[in-house]
């Protein structure tokens, strides 16, 4: 099954950004500039971006951490982490990592800041526990992780292929999630927080311990 999921991303890579924009309406990469407009991280401090996807989010966030600082960024499949490098270019900077959410290959306390955009939802079963567990382990005390996902379309049209796509990936969970994220993130977080993005057809969890 994970193998059949693998195979899903790295098909699906090519035509992600547009889907997120299309959903968005976000198709000059608006939300990703204001989630890394909220991230509290400064020159030299080191970030990491689960799940990075085509990596859209990492050059916003470079841009905050400066030449002294790192910005990781982290997703199992080949296929969007190719599309990412292509897009990205060579950085110091800037590290790429094929590897598990369930399973973040870093110390304990080593991030000032970790990002999730527009996959939470997608982990299946345990993996979601697990990444939110290894989250909180890798983030130094007090720090935050920000999720910022698809909030319910108001849109029929637009909630159903939400939905479709959802349900496609062979989970009922991600929609249960879309409906209860905040007591989903309080198992491991202590304070949890929205925030509603420009255009109200996005929002950002803020978690912190």
């Amino acid at each position: 099954m994970r193998h059949l999921r693998k195979r899903y991303y790295d098909a699906f890579a090519g035509y992600y950004d547009r889907f997120v924009a299309f959903h968005s309406r976000d198709a000059r990469d608006g939300l990703r500039s204001f989630l890394s407009g909220r991230v509290p991280v400064q020159e030299g401090d080191f970030v990491l971006d689960i799940c990075t996807g085509t990596g859209t989010l990492l050059g916003f966030l470079r841009q905050k951490v400066g030449p002294t600082g790192l910005v990781v960024g982290l997703d199992f499949s080949p296929g969007m982490l190719k599309v990412c490098k292509m897009k990205v270019g060579k950085h110091a900077d800037i590290a790429l990592l094929q590897s598990d959410a369930a399973r973040l290959p870093f110390k304990d306390n080593c991030f000032s800041a970790l990002t999730c955009s527009h996959a939470f939802y997608e982990l299946k079963g345990k993996t979601q526990q697990q990444m939110l567990r290894e989250a909180a382990r890798v983030l130094k005390p007090g720090k935050p992780l920000f999720i910022m996902e698809h909030d319910l379309p108001e849109n029929p049209l637009i909630r159903m292929l939400l939905y479709i796509r959802l349900l496609s990936m062979g989970t009922r969970q991600a929609v249960t999630t879309l409906r209860h994220e905040k007591e989903v993130l309080q198992k491991h977080f202590a304070h949890v927080e929205k925030v509603t993005t420009p255009g109200r057809r996005s929002k950002i969890m803020v978690c912190r311990n």
